[in-house]
């Protein structure tokens, strides 16, 4: 929705009120949906720096930055908080919401407030005002929150029982819980922040399936405390970060004969063993009626790539960092593509053809915020060489890939 900013004097603004973001599958910091083809996040300067001087040859692998924005809250009459966005003057230009959009009345409702204190309402409570209209590009409440859902979403928890079922991916509304409670109680009411723009890059799949994989053997930056940098060695030590340089954050895998999606959570990714990890990599592959074997190949062929890249990248550390694999669970009618193979029809890169309908695989690194490389801001030590540890992880992932393909 578009609504009109004028708290800067003299200065009437048009904003955009954010919507949450339905596919973030991991992380910590919440991701926002600006428009349909952008997301946005909390700017943390090292990160802005990262894509500012990033290397050209990874920005194939790496999200499109766009700029950034200034962020404010906002309380309507109903006393409910939604997330404002108002473009910096470098990054103005059109945009539209749609007032009809099932995710903003989701933003509203998520945010309502008791008694003043800026405090979230459990989402047991949480209830919608009005009917919406059902939107075919968001997967968003169950039944008993009076919206229709498209899509669904099986929530497994970390010992593969059923744990709730839901008709969207509950991880990314944690998180804008989370934020949100932490600005209200943290920040007047009427402080900007500035949030980064990025690529949305799974905008062009109708059913996205997403694994987030944090990589390398060490989570922790430069500059953490004692404190975090000691949690962050045990979790290490305690997963597959340890012993593969990878382990998985959170996933979501969409299932065609159920019409929903399976989604684990980074709870479920630090318990994993070796085995569990293969058989893990499996399941993101299934789609509930057939493993996806066709998509093997440029999976290898997009990691291989990657893993060049990053071998080119001397001095580069890129801790705490995550990596997406993405592609389609809708799989496009033969007939959409003159008769060929799916697989050979479609141009295996990292980003989509002219016409973006095609591409099958997407490998994208995210999160940069403990990103370090010579030259960087408030860079604590130097380092010489590519990064061992991603570079050990993406060897055992591919490796692990390889043995699947052969298995089949």
């Amino acid at each position: 929705m578009v609504v009109q900013d004028s708290t800067d004097a003299g200065d009437a603004r048009v904003g955009v009120r954010l919507e949450p973001f339905l596919h973030q599958v991991g992380g910590h910091l919440s991701v926002m949906k600006y428009d349909e083809h952008t997301v946005c996040k909390p700017l943390i300067f090292q990160e802005q720096r990262f894509y500012e001087s990033l290397p050209l040859a990874m920005k194939r692998f790496t999200p499109q930055y766009k700029g950034t924005i200034t962020v404010h809250l906002q309380r309507d009459s109903r006393g409910h908080l939604s997330l404002v966005a108002t473009p910096l003057k470098e990054n103005r230009g059109p945009f539209k919401v749609s007032t009809e959009s099932a995710a903003v009345a989701l933003w509203q409702t998520l945010q309502q407030t008791t008694g003043g204190t800026g405090g979230a309402h459990p989402l047991a409570q949480w209830q919608l005002a009005h009917s919406l209209k059902e939107s075919p590009t968001t997967s968003l409440l169950r039944s008993d929150f009076h919206l229709n859902a498209p899509v669904s979403s099986l929530v497994e928890d970390a010992k593969g029982n059923q744990a709730e079922r839901r008709s969207f991916n509950p991880w990314g509304l944690q998180c804008h819980q989370a934020h949100l409670t932490r600005l209200c109680t943290e920040y007047p009411e009427n402080q900007r922040h500035r949030f980064l723009l990025l690529e949305n890059v799974v905008s062009r799949y109708k059913h996205p399936c997403i694994l987030d994989l944090k990589m390398g053997t060490r989570q922790h930056g430069d500059d953490a405390s004692e404190e975090k940098k000691a949690r962050h060695m045990r979790k290490c030590a305690q997963s597959t970060s340890a012993c593969l340089g990878v382990r998985i954050c959170g996933m979501q895998v969409y299932q065609v004969d159920k019409k929903h999606f399976l989604c684990k959570d980074k709870y479920y990714g630090r318990k994993l063993s070796i085995e569990g990890f293969r058989q893990a990599l499996h399941q993101f592959l299934h789609d509930g009626t057939r493993f996806r074997t066709e998509l093997l190949e440029p999976i290898q062929r997009q990691l291989q790539a990657l893993l060049s890249v990053i071998r080119s990248q001397s001095s580069y550390r890129f801790y705490s960092s995550s990596l997406l694999i993405i592609y389609d669970g809708q799989e496009l009618p033969e007939r959409t593509l003159g008769g060929l193979h799916p697989q050979e029809a479609a141009p295996q890169t990292a980003h989509s053809s002219s016409s973006g309908s095609l591409t099958k695989v997407d490998i994208r690194m995210i999160d940069f915020a403990h990103t370090t490389y010579k030259g960087s801001w408030n860079e604590h030590t130097t380092y010489d060489g590519p990064d061992p540890g991603y570079i050990f992880g993406l060897e055992n992932l591919i490796q692990i890939l390889q043995d699947i393909q052969e298995g089949e």
